[in-house]
This record gives structure tokens, sequence and C-alpha cells, in this order.
């Protein structure tokens, strides 16, 4: 199992956002299970987790993790293909952010077409390098900082941009021909409080 994939296709992004999928997903996230032993867990009748159980199976979100035998039945049982899923903006593709219409480092809303195009790039590229059983190269820094005024901010701000720009001059070499491009992206945002998962209701 992944610990987290990209969908970047539309009907599955539809397939996903389902209540009941979406708890399915996150029963099966939790380990393998049969219709049946949801059935109990989601409160649902056999027949209608079987269903979504396979809507799930086709667009790839789940896969069979083994048979059983239970009395005369042949149970299947099913395991999700990752831990976490992640929409890409590809699966809106006609109305996805594009940071490159307009720049305002102080934006909040280009900050957010940044992190869109992120998940589109690199859930692209993972799937480019799954395909070719290749491993890619990639590198990110997480952390927190507390600021005791708006002035540190702005000269926290101040100091960080002018350190990446210098190491972009320094490592820059445009004329290489064996080189390869990179992206960076380097964000500032309030720290969110974390809360706890809303479960979704199923209709019965």
């Amino acid at each position: 199992m992944l610990d987290v994939t990209v969908i970047e296709d539309p009907e599955a992004a539809a397939v996903s956002l389902d209540p009941i999928r979406a708890r399915l997903l996150a029963e099966l996230a939790a380990g393998p299970a049969s219709a049946t032993m949801l059935a109990g867990k989601v409160g649902l009748p056999r027949q209608k987790v079987n269903y979504h159980l396979k809507a799930l199976e086709r667009h790839g979100l789940v896969e069979l993790d083994g048979e059983r035998r239970k009395g005369n039945v042949t149970e299947r049982v099913m395991r999700a293909t990752a831990a976490s899923y992640v929409i890409s903006p590809l699966a809106l593709a006609a109305v996805q952010p594009d940071p490159d219409r307009f720049r305002d480092q102080l934006s909040a809303r280009w900050l957010l077409a940044l992190g869109a195009r992120l998940v589109r790039d690199v859930g692209s590229l993972i799937t480019g390098a799954t395909k070719a059983h290749q491993r890619l190269a990639t590198y990110a820094l997480d952390g927190e900082v507390r600021f005791a005024s708006a002035a540190d901010r702005a000269a926290f701000i101040q100091e960080l941009t002018a350190g990446v720009s210098a190491l972009i001059r320094k490592y820059d070499a445009g004329d290489a021909e064996e080189g390869r491009d990179h992206r960076i992206v380097v964000a500032v945002h309030p720290t969110l409080k974390e809360q706890p998962l809303p479960v979704p209701e199923l209709d019965q």
C-alpha cells in the first residue's frame, strides 16, 4: 500500500468524493476487509457495500487482497491502494489554477495556485516514475516559526528571499545541455490549528 497517491482522473475523483465510498476507503486504509465485514462497520447492507466497492475497484482506488471461503460463499477481501489520496487539479483541468496568470508574492490566492500546481506536477511525476519503475528525486522542507511581530516576519521573508535567490544564482546552469530544470517553491503562511476530521454520515 502506498502512503499517498494522487487522483488525476475526473471520474475517479467523483467516485472518491461520494460520502459512502470515502468512508469505505477510510475503513480499507485501516486494513483489508470483505463487503460483509464492512457492512457491519458502516451500517449498510452487504449488497450495497459490494456495489460501492466495485465502483472503487474500477477506478483503482481499492484492489483485491485475497479470497476466503465462508460457508458456500467465496468472499473477496479488498484493500485500499493507498493510505491517503489527493485529488489533482488535473481532475478539473478546464478550471485548474494557473499561477502564471498573475504574480503576487503576498497574495494567499496566488500561494494556493502555486500549491495546486505543486500537487498537479508532483502527482504527474509520481505517475510517470511509477510506470517507468524509476525513483523520483525530490526534496521538501517543513517547519514552523513563531514571529514576535509583523516586522520580524517581514525581515524573515526579506532574508529568506535574498538567501534563496542567491542560491539560485549560484547553482543555475542555464547552458548545461545535460542539466534538468527544477522548480523551487517556498511558502510562508500562518499555522492552522489541527481539527479532527469529520466522519461522513451515510444514508441507509
